[in-house]
């Protein structure tokens, strides 16, 4: 980031890991997503030159984690010129950070440049051929430039076209998945030779083929990609947007293991300390012998520790993010089952190494260092059970052959046994599992579950009366003194108010002790006497967001949004993204009194409260 520093641009923090109105993904996957209305024209407060480490997870690299160059969490470098720069200051710059500030070995890299497609009315990018020709040429290299055939290998080029399979970016991939209104653009990538002498190739599935700087053998690494974001999705094809940008991502595990002159990311120094922790809990067991065991729950356990940190009160659940959190954890489990950990709770000991390595650059690793530590031991306790008894089933079931969609159910649903890992253990012992089979059971168990719910109040309001109306404040103000008392990591999950009470549900994994509800109470009742004032303001949802507005059922609203502020100017007690109604003053609301404490769901809890005469 200093070096783009040095070219006049702008630092921007890491946005969250979880993606901000944008049902279409769980997760952040690359440093573009949170910046897609900027590079469509919108103007970023920070300037047309950005710079940043953007936390990443792609959870569809689970089960790449142990071949030496996935991870399934990362952080991306990006730089990004919004409507200033193009190809020419973009390639050169990166290729002196690389070669000139790394000091990498300029023979041993390699580009990709995009061939062109006339379906698409988008030409072959001589322009960054010529550019990359001249680098090469400045450093003594003959740079020789291809299109690319699996049948021919490297050839002696340096320079190769490949079609949009792998020279187009966008986040839906190549052109035709790419809907309407979707920022796209050709794309040249920079590869890192490994170097032959490791035998990657040879040993690999695909040693009968040449071997290509796209090969899945391992001897080429992707170090950096740079993405020359031009074009819009149209109903009728492609249109140029308002401004060219440059969008360039690049691994940070993957640079570091190449300055420092590894061939395996788990080498580097930013894994060393959790490799240290894992060798000692595991009775002596070193790396070198065990690495893919060592990978996959250091990997695992850095992600499940960074999703759940993130402020969003992500734990281990059967949905969404916090299912993956859970596969995660769980996936950790079963392979420090494997290494022979005979300790009780160590997922924690290594998510304190983690927090503490990374706590200086996100400092929410800490903040939130006893939310995470809690979740991750509870799903421990649960899942140890799980696992012995889910493998006595297994291998009662496997004496038989093959698994079936009934059988993997019934070891998810009655055992808590993930799908994966019964597919992980039938190809251990060279059986299959009926994938379908189990989907269409999940799905008839949803199905069932969405039916006996249906006519269950989630959460809202029972009516506008007066007294409604008041427990409605009373709820924001809980909400924020629970937040107040237990933390950050408090999310409401629902609520239901009457006339008579309210009842508010928030993530929080332990029932609550006599002096955390008094001291609950305490804090909502010292804001009702202050006599506050209750307004509301409408605005943009992206403007409420970055302004800290909590926001639960935002899914009901559109682009304009009502935020409820109980405070005024520096003395803002709670701000909430919400429908209304509400009183104009705390103060005409009466003491409120917790009667209720219980456990609502897995990780969540309930309180119900009325007012006290």
């Amino acid at each position: 980031m200093d070096f783009f520093k040095g070219k006049k641009h702008a630092i921007i923090p890491s946005a969250s890991l979880i993606p901000e109105n944008d049902p279409s993904t769980l997760f952040i996957g690359s440093g573009m997503q949170p910046l897609v209305l900027y590079l469509l024209g919108e103007k970023h407060p920070a300037g047309k030159r950005l710079v940043n480490s953007q936390k990443c997870f792609r959870a569809e690299d689970i089960a790449e984690v142990g071949d030496s160059r996935h991870t399934t969490f990362f952080e991306m470098l990006g730089n990004w010129s919004l409507g200033d720069y193009f190809k020419k200051e973009q390639l050169r710059w990166f290729f002196e950070f690389l070669t000139d500030r790394l000091g990498l070995d300029v023979n041993r890299l390699y580009v990709t440049v995009f061939k062109g497609n006339s379906d698409i009315g988008i030409t072959r990018d001589e322009e960054s051929v010529a550019i990359w020709r001249e680098l090469f040429k400045e450093k003594g290299i003959n740079a020789k430039d291809i299109d690319f055939s699996e049948n021919q290998g490297l050839v002696g080029s340096r320079i190769f076209y490949y079609d949009e399979k792998k020279n187009w970016w966008s986040r839906s991939g190549v052109p035709l998945n790419m809907p309407v209104g979707e920022p796209g653009g050709p794309d040249s990538e920079i590869f890192y030779d490994l170097g032959a002498d490791l035998k990657r190739h040879e040993n690999s599935p695909f040693c009968g083929q040449p071997c290509h700087i796209n090969c899945d053998c391992g001897r080429f690494i992707e170090i950096g990609n740079s993405v020359f974001m031009e074009y819009v999705k149209t109903e009728s094809g492609f249109e140029k947007l308002k401004q060219r940008n440059v969008d360039f991502g690049g691994g940070l595990e993957r640079l570091a293991m190449v300055s420092q002159g590894k061939s395996n990311i788990f080498e580097t120094d930013l894994f060393s300390s959790a490799i240290s922790g894992l060798e000692n809990l595991s009775g002596g067991k070193k790396y070198q012998d065990n690495g893919k065991p060592f990978e996959v729950i250091i990997d695992h356990l850095r992600g499940a520790v960074f999703i759940m940190a993130d402020n969003k009160g992500i734990c281990p659940s059967n949905t969404e993010q916090g299912y993956v959190v859970r596969r995660l954890i769980r996936r950790a489990i079963r392979y420090g089952r494997e290494l022979g950990i005979k300790k009780d709770l160590w997922t924690k000991e290594i998510a304190e190494i983690i927090i503490k390595d990374y706590r200086d650059d996100y400092p929410d690793l800490e903040n939130n260092k006893n939310f995470v530590e809690s979740q991750l031991q509870e799903e421990e306790k649960k899942f140890q059970r799980a696992l012995g008894n889910g493998l006595k089933e297994f291998n009662k079931i496997k004496i038989a052959g093959n698994i079936s969609g009934r059988q993997a159910f019934d070891l998810y649903q009655t055992r808590g046994f993930p799908f994966e890992i019964t597919e992980e253990l039938a190809k251990e012992n060279g059986l299959k599992v009926d994938k379908i089979g189990f989907e269409e059971e999940l799905k008839k168990h949803q199905e069932l579950s969405r039916s006996t719910i249906a006519g269950k109040f989630k959460s809202g309001l029972a009516d506008a009366s007066e007294e409604t109306t008041k427990f409605h404040t009373a709820t924001h103000i809980l909400l924020a003194a629970l937040r107040e008392v237990l933390g950050g990591s408090v999310f409401q999950k629902g609520s239901n108010i009457t006339a008579e009470r309210l009842r508010l549900d928030f993530s929080y994994p332990e029932k609550l002790s006599s002096e955390q509800i008094e001291k609950v109470q305490a804090v909502a009742n010292k804001i009702i006497q202050d006599d506050l004032p209750v307004s509301f303001e409408e605005m943009g949802l992206e403007k409420a967001k970055k302004q800290g507005a909590m926001g639960v059922f935002e899914t009901r609203y559109g682009e304009k949004v009502r935020v409820y502020t109980i405070g005024k100017g520096k003395n803002i007690f709670s701000e909430e993204i919400c429908a209304g109604p509400h009183v104009k003053r705390t103060g005409e609301l009466g003491k409120i009194k917790i009667i209720k404490e219980e456990s609502s769901s897995a990780r969540t809890r309930r309180i119900k409260a009325i007012f006290a005469s």
